[in-house]
């Protein structure tokens, strides 16, 4: 684990040293902890063996932008554009989070007493253009995290074997669905501090001016 790397969630959040949102997450060391630690193992792992670093960004780049948060997303790109050949491949990703874009979730469920519960919604597929650029195994990748965005309810044996073509190995798929599962943590931690920081803000001005 790299101790050089800042706090991922303080990094997004723009939570400063000794401020008021810096304080509050002190006060709950571990859980502070435990989300860095994840954060580490996901992007700053022992072996990429199975998940590149390029393929890692991407992913979570395309999961950021899905959940329309600009912060997380241009950090994950910039550091994509960071890699050899890098920048051609965060553009396409940035066409395919605006081809992607939707609201959700939705989807349909298995036949039965939930399926009064059925909307409909975008079905993903990356473009022809993109696909030539980030090749099959990225491609197929995106076209899983969407599914799993915004319809969570129509994951199957199926969606996984489609990965299976395409390169993905068990291993990987689990490496696949643990970003964007922290991801979607990690963008909800970090705009509501967000907003909490604000709302501090507002209320420290409010009271100066009183």
């Amino acid at each position: 684990m790299s101790s050089s790397t800042p706090d991922i969630i303080d990094l997004l959040a723009g939570i400063k040293p000794g401020s008021f949102l810096d304080r509050l997450r002190a006060e709950r060391p571990e859980t502070r902890l435990n989300a860095q630690k994840s954060y580490l193992a996901l992007f700053e792992p022992v072996s990429d063996d199975h998940v590149t670093r390029a393929e890692r960004l991407a992913i979570a780049a395309f999961v950021s932008g899905l959940h329309r948060s600009g912060t997380a997303s241009a950090f994950y790109a910039g550091g994509l554009s960071e890699l050899q050949g890098g920048a051609s491949l965060a553009a396409a990703i940035q066409t395919e989070i605006e081809k992607g874009a939707a609201d959700g979730p939705y989807g349909r469920y298995p036949a039965g007493p939930l399926s009064a519960e059925d909307a409909p919604g975008l079905i993903y597929a990356v473009s022809d253009f993109s696909r030539a650029v980030i090749g099959a195994k990225l491609s197929a990748a995106l076209e899983h995290t969407h599914l799993l965005v915004f319809r969570p309810r129509e994951a199957s044996p199926d969606a996984l074997q489609k990965l299976i073509d395409a390169g993905w190995t068990t291993t990987g798929i689990v490496t696949l669905s643990q970003i964007v599962a922290f991801l979607s943590f990690q963008i909800r931690v970090a705009a509501g501090l967000s907003a909490l920081g604000a709302a501090g803000e507002g209320s420290v001005t409010r009271a100066a001016a009183e």
